[in-house]
């Protein structure tokens, strides 16, 4: 499959995602404050997943295009990343809706971390595909960031189980973590760029 063709199906795919997250914001019965204070951890629900996913999104983007060839693995590695990401405006919803009570946060810490694994795989995935010295193996290094992130995921899943408020704090810790433009990518693309004039099929 182009790699092309793989990204406009998963741009496609995480669109409607945020799309049926929009759509859950339900316009409250009334036009006072009150009301809509009433919906705040709803909208708070929605905010952070909508970062999660627009982070996401913006780092597969970059992946997709330090990327050369693909496998029927990595065909599925996406598929994998795409279902759990799906999942997203449920688990939001379910926790929005029951204002950060205990179970569905943890549900809620365990789709992240989920997709986060998934992500983690394709990675793998697509470097073993590229061989050593790749740029995608080159932009992620050691990839501290990432492995770090995992452990996170598993403290805010512990956490929510004992206080979904800490648990809910961390993962928005994460977030931001993850909002912070990472340029490992794009300056080792730019790198290998300049280095092959004429683009990244060049040996």
């Amino acid at each position: 499959m182009d790699k092309n063709r793989l990204e406009a199906f998963s741009d496609g795919v995480i669109a409607i995602i945020i799309t049926i997250m929009v759509l859950e914001l339900k316009v409250p019965h009334g036009d006072s404050w009150q009301v809509l204070l009433e919906r705040w951890p709803i909208f708070l629900s929605y905010v952070l997943s909508f970062l999660y996913v627009g982070t996401l999104w913006n780092n597969h983007h970059h992946l997709l295009h330090a990327s050369r060839t693909l496998s029927g693995g990595v065909l599925w590695a996406n598929l994998h990343l795409l279902f759990w990401l799906s999942l997203i405006p449920f688990t939001t919803g379910w926790m929005g809706e029951n204002q950060f009570a205990t179970l569905p946060t943890v549900i809620y810490g365990i789709n992240l971390f989920l997709c986060a694994i998934a992500y983690y795989a394709m990675q793998l995935l697509l470097v073993r595909v590229h061989g050593p010295g790749n740029p995608i193996e080159q932009a992620l290094g050691r990839d501290l960031k990432g492995k770090a992130s995992l452990l996170l995921y598993l403290l805010g899943i512990a956490a929510s189980a004992w206080r979904p408020g800490l648990g809910f704090a961390i993962f928005v810790g994460i977030s931001l973590i993850w909002v912070i433009p990472d340029k490992r990518m794009e300056k080792v693309l730019r790198q290998h760029k300049n280095e092959h004039p004429l683009g990244l099929h060049s040996h």
